[in-house]
């Protein structure tokens, strides 16, 4: 169906030029997943937007030949590959609410394609529209197709882009990082439901991910990206129990999995022995009967629902469940950046639910209360240095200044493991693991007693998060910080929680010790949780 010869993509940038992809080649056939996998930077995006010539400003296809059912894509006119694209090849996007019009009905942003290529008339592009809704299965599609793409979920915004891509009924699709942000059980909603539709059509689809558990699941054959080059090519099982390439092995080695230890997600030469990490009797966190109400357009909406629950001085608790289930409200009830509606927030025995949190910055416990937040590139001002967004806690709370600042910043970018040289840098100018460790280093600045992480490594790389996850366990013992690990990665904190915490709508299901939970649940939402979690093939914990 596609067969791609010798790619090579370089883009013209100020500094000269970078050569993005290089030599490339590889097929897919019809009925046919190829996985394509590798860290952030391998060229996995770049090939697949030179395949359908939307490179940015600067990119260029140097050499290489690009066949689509005969068809040479690199020769083809722009106007038969604005035909092309949608009809015969169409792509989902990483970034769902990036793809959709905001201020359009997403049900009339599937009717501009379908009108685009003649598959609907005015008059039946409605009608065709809504089966196209029905068709990823969204439930009163009728209703759905008047809405906003701000008035819908995550998870929904992106079923609405697989409706658009797959409208046109193409018999190639591209899905770049499909499932990228979406909690677990919708991640295999939506991989599910690409998967029953390119089988039912014959269609061939190209997966590109950095998750390379989800690609064991769901590719034939998967091709492993570094710097542009194509290191190895296998099948799943292949690949994960005997890879031949050490940058392969470094990924299998990171990928979280059932019988890994947290340090052996780092390369061998990387491995030390883990810290011992002390956890007290006495809670640190008591939270009791934990209400957030919301006004909604047909009445109060509770997001969290009389929860209770306490962290232990030292411990770290996990907190898991779908998008919605009110996790991020709860633990921004805690960090006090919401006020609850009703119920207490007992840390270190004072009640800090008493407290607005419009007057929290000045209570005497907000140094020990600190956040790191999901999104390390919003979480950081982009006209402030890496040094300015560190010290900002330092200078606003403890008033520090000047030589003592300087030495302080310096300190605790050496104690997360941010080179100095990168402390002069702005935000965009750092990788997603170095802005991690900036938000880290700005959380742990006044050393607090706990430390809430919401997310904090769902969109790195694999060994950038296997780098994060170990430079938390080192933190917390060296620190004595308790944590409150937010989570919709269930193997993640099976590695890093002591215990953990199920939410389903505002309400906790299920508790207990992590591996109690985790090996034998029991409610049915966790089971149902525990088995959508992709996992590489079990061989590979041997």
């Amino acid at each position: 169906m596609l067969s791609v010869k010798d790619l090579s993509v370089a883009f013209k940038t100020r500094k000269g030029e970078v050569n993005a992809v290089r030599g490339v080649s590889f097929d897919v056939g019809k009925g046919e997943t190829l996985g394509i996998v590798g860290e952030s930077g391998s060229g996995k995006s770049v090939t697949s937007y030179a395949l359908m010539r939307i490179l940015d400003a600067g990119g260029e296809i140097r050499t290489g030949d690009v066949v689509y059912g005969g068809i040479d894509l690199r020769a083809a006119s722009e106007t038969n590959m604005r035909d092309i694209r949608g009809r015969e090849i169409s792509m989902i996007f990483q970034n769902p609410r990036a793809a959709l019009n905001p201020i359009r009905r997403v049900g009339h942003q599937v009717e501009d394609v379908l009108i685009r290529h003649a598959q609907a008339t005015l008059q039946t592009a409605k009608a065709k529209a809504i089966a196209a809704l029905e068709a990823v299965k969204i439930n009163d599609a009728a209703a759905r197709y008047e809405a906003y793409p701000f008035e819908l979920s995550g998870g929904m915004c992106q079923r609405i882009v697989i409706a658009i891509a797959l409208a046109c009924k193409p018999q190639l699709l591209i899905a770049d990082e499909p499932t990228t942000g979406l909690d677990i059980t919708t991640q295999k909603a939506v991989m599910d439901l690409v998967g029953d539709l390119t089988k039912e059509r014959g269609m061939g689809m190209i997966l590109i991910t950095h998750d390379l558990g989800l690609a064991s699941q769901y590719c034939d054959r998967i091709v492993v990206m570094k710097d542009g080059l194509i290191v190895e090519v296998g099948e799943p099982k292949t690949l994960f129990t005997d890879p031949q390439h050490a940058y392969t092995r470094k990924l299998v080695d990171a990928t979280p999995r059932l019988g890994a230890s947290i340090r052996n997600l780092l390369p061998p030469e990387a491995r030390r022995p883990e810290p011992r990490h002390k956890v007290h009797n006495r809670p640190l966190l008591e939270v009791r009967d934990l209400v957030k109400t919301y006004p909604g357009k047909t009445g109060p909406i509770q997001a969290v629902k009389g929860i209770s629950f306490d962290i232990k001085a030292g411990q770290s608790l996990g907190l898991v469940g779908e998008s919605g289930s009110g996790k991020s409200t709860t633990s921004e009830m805690i960090v006090r950046l919401q006020d609850p509606t009703s119920g207490n927030i007992l840390f270190d025995g004072q009640d800090i639910a008493a407290t607005p949190s419009a007057r929290f910055m000045r209570h005497a416990v907000r140094r020990d209360i600190q956040m790191v937040f999901q999104d390390a590139t919003d979480s950081l001002n982009p006209r402030s240095t890496a040094a300015s967004a560190i010290a900002e806690p330092l200078a606003r709370i403890d008033r520090m200044r000047g030589a003592k600042l300087t030495a302080r910043v310096s300190e605790l970018a050496d104690l997360v493991g941010l080179p100095q040289p990168l402390l002069s840098r702005f935000p965009h100018q750092l990788s997603g693991g170095q802005k991690a460790r900036v938000g880290i280093a700005r959380a742990i600045a006044l050393e607090p007693r706990l430390l809430i992480l919401d997310e904090p490594t769902a969109a790195l790389d694999v060994s950038i998060q296997a780098l994060v996850l170990n430079l938390l366990v080192d933190l917390r013992a060296k620190m004595g910080m308790s944590y409150l690990f937010v989570s919709h990665d269930l193997n993640v904190v099976r590695l890093l929680c002591d215990e953990v915490l199920v939410m389903k709508q505002g309400e906790i299901v299920d508790r207990g010790p992590t591996a109690t939970v985790m090996d034998t649940p029991s409610h049915p939402y966790t089971r149902a949780l525990i088995e959508a979690a992709p996992q590489p093939p079990r061989s590979i914990a041997a």
